[in-house]
């Protein structure tokens, strides 16, 4: 099984190689600083992350712990990664459907912000 996705200009394309974790939604302040909503992402290990086309990529450290993975030419937010982790979260929103996903969580729902509400169903976590 592979999943495609891409960023939304093509400079940076991937492939994924197998199953993808289901998406958790996050509504800490920097996902929705670096989405502009807050940021739904599956997460696989980096072995099965091929990246296609990454002349655009660019990281940016976004924290003490983690970077965060976007398109220099059209600002797409793709990729997320803890330091020192075998794992690296994809945005949803950039695969290709069929994706499969559903979203199974959302975290850090405390720092969401006021325009939105979250659905009744999928589990609500205050915190990660």
């Amino acid at each position: 099984m592979i999943h495609r996705g891409s960023c939304l200009c093509g400079a940076v394309a991937y492939e994924i190689e197998g199953p993808m974790r289901p998406s958790v939604a996050c509504h800490c302040s920097q996902c929705r600083k670096t989405s502009g909503h807050y940021w739904s992402a599956t997460s696989v290990d980096v072995g099965r992350l091929t990246l296609i086309r990454e002349a655009g990529l660019r990281w940016y450290r976004s924290s003490e712990t983690a970077e965060r993975g976007f398109c220099q030419h059209c600002g797409s937010s793709l990729f997320w990664r803890e330091f020192g982790d075998e794992h690296v979260s994809i945005g949803a929103g950039t695969l290709d459907p069929p994706t499969g996903l559903r979203t199974a969580r959302h975290i850090f729902v405390r720092d969401k912000s006021d325009y939105y509400e979250i659905e009744d169903g999928p589990e609500q976590a205050p915190q990660a």
